[in-house]
């Protein structure tokens, strides 16, 4: 009768495949027993015994380059490393839970890219009437600023939030949004301008909803990135061309490429 199992019946026995028993020598991590009179591989009680430890450690967590060592360890060396290792799949769990519920925040839409602040102003430009194209650019437009420039992004929102509390500057706002529809050449625009020009400067709190993110982005194409989003029409872009000029030559500091 031949003594010791071949590696598949060892493999089945730990629970294991064998391509994990040669995967456990190829790391060291078990010694190949010899070849018997037919060539194959038997393993024996020691063996054995050392693949269910290897199995163990490597299914709690155990990286296969530390379970060496472990099991060469004394009595409280091996409980050191241990809690060592369980500080560390502790660290693995909470970091897995985090993305989990990164992921929730993600099945929830916008929540996992605005903060609650910035999710109140686009309800409330539903409110207001705006088209839901311009609610949609404006979505899109405060989750790269936040990314380009996220010091600015409390300013921003402040000046929002007082800003649609004053219905004479939300018509305004809803023109500018009809204009980028508009011919570029269209007499109207620079009348539009005029009176946007105007309102910003009237108001300190007003004018940050346009000095927000240019003060705070050193780069100059950060803050044209921003300030462009939106206004991607010929109309649009020469409406924010036109209304940079004016404030400007007012004294308001914007960034020039």
């Amino acid at each position: 009768m031949t003594d010791g199992l071949t590696i598949g019946q060892a493999a089945a026995f730990v629970g294991v495949t064998i391509k994990t028993v040669r995967h456990y020598h190829r790391h060291g991590l078990l010694e190949e027993p010899p070849r018997d009179r037919s060539g194959y591989r038997r393993y024996g009680s020691t063996e054995l015994l050392r693949l269910v430890q290897v199995r163990t450690l490597a299914a709690a967590g155990v990286p296969l380059a530390e379970i060496g060592p472990l099991l060469e360890a004394d009595a409280e060396q091996f409980a050191a490393a241990l809690i060592d290792v369980e500080q560390r799949l502790t660290d693995r769990i909470e970091e897995l839970i985090a993305r989990r519920d990164k992921l929730h925040r993600l099945a929830e839409g916008d929540r996992a890219l605005l903060p609650d602040r910035a999710l109140a102003l686009l309800d409330r430009m539903h409110g207001l009437g705006f088209p839901p194209e311009d609610v949609a650019a404006s979505r899109e437009g405060l989750v790269l600023a936040r990314a380009l420039a996220p010091e600015g992004v409390d300013d921003y929102l402040t000046a929002l939030e007082h800003a649609f509390d004053d219905a004479p500057f939300i018509a305004l706002i809803k023109r500018s949004g009809e204009a980028t529809a508009w011919a570029p050449d269209d007499p109207r625009i620079e009348e539009l301008v005029t009176a946007m020009a105007e309102a910003f400067l009237a108001s300190p709190e007003r004018l940050k909803i346009v000095t927000s993110f240019q003060a705070c982005t050193e780069a100059a194409i950060r803050y044209r990135l921003i300030s462009r989003f939106g206004n991607q029409s010929p109309a649009g872009a020469r409406m924010a061309d036109l209304l940079e000029t004016k404030l400007r030559s007012a004294g308001v500091p914007i960034p020039r490429l």
